[in-house]
């Protein structure tokens, strides 16, 4: 049986270089180097990047699924729990400036090499979307929750890939606070006072 730690290792070191480098820029060999193992004790763990991508995205799966738990036990006020999200912007700005949002930039490469993992890559931005969808019918959005939704996660990713051209931290804040403005405006008549298409 692998050793969990190791692997583990693996699969952390693999999900920092594909976000940093990408991951088709990403080899066995960078891999292996950062966690410190031959190529021979590495193909014991994982047989091709393929293999080891479908486990970074799992992981993503979990610590997203986890953070989103946190979120909603901490407050449970929907307002509150969609600017939790808003606010990664603020939290992960350092980062986004240099290399993009994680996920939209994984989404974004695998959707140019045709991988047969973009599905499994977008399941991140549906548990996203599913969870700001609750947030905003929890407002009394009714059925537009799904398009508010749409529309923060669509923002939040413009946001991030206008920061990681620009690496303008100044740009980051003032469209957080945009938003954050945009959510507190929200009426709690969101479906008759909202146009239909955003």
């Amino acid at each position: 049986m692998a050793n969990p730690t190791t692997r583990n290792l693996i699969v952390e070191k693999a999900e920092a270089l594909f976000y940093e480098g990408g991951f088709e820029a990403t080899s066995f060999a960078d891999i292996a180097s950062a966690v410190g193992i031959s190529r021979g004790n590495f193909y014991h763990h994982f047989k091709s990047k393929d293999d080891i991508l479908d486990a970074v995205i799992s992981r993503r799966l979990e610590t997203t699924r986890a953070m989103l738990e946190r979120w909603e036990a901490e407050d449970g006020e929907p307002r509150r729990r969609i600017r939790a999200f808003i606010h990664i912007l603020i939290s992960n700005r350092a980062k986004i400036m240099l290399h993009g949002c994680p996920v939209g930039t994984l989404c974004s490469e695998l959707a140019k090499l045709d991988h047969h993992l973009m599905s499994r890559a977008t399941e991140i931005f549906m548990l996203f979307r599913n969870w700001l969808a609750r947030a905003f019918s929890d407002l009394g959005a009714g059925d537009r929750s799904d398009d508010l939704a749409l529309q923060v996660l669509t923002w939040s990713q413009g946001v991030a890939v206008m920061a990681s051209a620009f690496r303008d931290e100044t740009y980051i804040r003032k469209e957080v606070a945009g938003m954050d403005d945009w959510l507190a405006a929200l009426p709690e008549t969101i479906p008759s006072l909202l146009p239909r298409s955003l």
